[in-house]
């Protein structure tokens, strides 16, 4: 292995080569680097910052995705919106990959590995050393390719067009993943939340059906909540699992310890 290789590596992608399954929390509420450190610490192979759904800056987002490099914690960014204002400025900040919502059609998830990879995969603009191999000079010729093998790129599976479009999105060069998102997704089949429907059992074996067939993996979002889902999404052959959110776990932990004390008063 090179030098440049030995230090630019991405254990969620060697996990999921080997056909393991990855586990993933999301951060939502911390803002801070100790949360890479937590997760690491918790067991997580991964996490992501959602930029998606919460208030946290670029600024913070790649200070975390710094520190979870440097414990073997692979960091992921779900963008906002799928545009290089963001994509690019998060890669080239520290994370090792991004998800990418609403991605509907081959069209749309070409434009993404545009944005991911660089040349002659990609359109990536080089914007010199980058953490992901410690900011050391390598001939750009080999740090091209090492991120391109190196960098996730997760498109959502959300909406109806993407699930009609799956296998030729899967086929497309560049994708690694496709991540389910249950609630938008059972918002569109017009079942929302109904996790038990045949629809969104049907939606992840046409997913995982396209997957294998393209080489590519599948995720499980949105069922937190659900155990016995995630476990049987698995068994399908989903190897990717978002475990739940940051706030969602500091929230479960706290709600139990109040009642514990509140127990302890009624029974005394």
């Amino acid at each position: 292995m090179s030098e440049l290789r030995s230090i630019l590596r991405n254990h969620m992608k060697e996990k999921l080569a080997r056909n393991e399954v990855v586990a993933s929390m999301t951060v939502r509420l911390c803002r801070t680097i100790e949360i890479a450190q937590i997760a690491r610490t918790a067991g997580f192979d991964t996490l992501y910052v959602d930029m998606e759904h919460n208030t946290l800056t670029i600024g913070e987002t790649c200070q975390i995705c710094i520190a979870a490099q440097q414990i073997g914690i692979t960091p992921l960014v779900r963008v906002p919106a799928n545009s290089p204002e963001y994509i690019c400025r998060v890669l080239d900040g520290g994370a090792m990959g991004v998800i990418t919502p609403h991605v509907r059609s081959a069209v749309e998830a070409r434009e993404m590995v545009k944005l991911v990879k660089f040349a002659p995969m990609g359109d990536r603009s080089a914007g010199g050393a980058l953490s992901q191999y410690q900011y050391r000079s390598f001939p750009l010729t080999e740090t091209n390719a090492a991120m391109n093998d190196t960098t996730s790129l997760v498109l959502m599976m959300e909406t109806v067009a993407a699930l009609e479009n799956v296998d030729e999105i899967m086929a497309v060069d560049g994708v690694d993943m496709m991540m389910i998102g249950s609630n938008d997704l059972c918002n569109e089949m017009g079942i929302t939340g109904q996790f038990d429907s045949p629809k969104l059992r049907d939606a992840f074996e046409r997913t995982i059906a396209a997957a294998r067939k393209h080489g590519k993996h599948v995720g499980v979002g949105g069922l937190a909540s659900r155990n016995d889902l995630m476990a049987q999404f698995v068994r399908m052959g989903a190897r990717y699992v978002s475990t739940g959110t940051d706030m969602a776990f500091l929230m479960a932990e706290s709600a139990r310890r109040a009642k514990f004390v509140s127990d302890i008063g009624i029974q005394g």
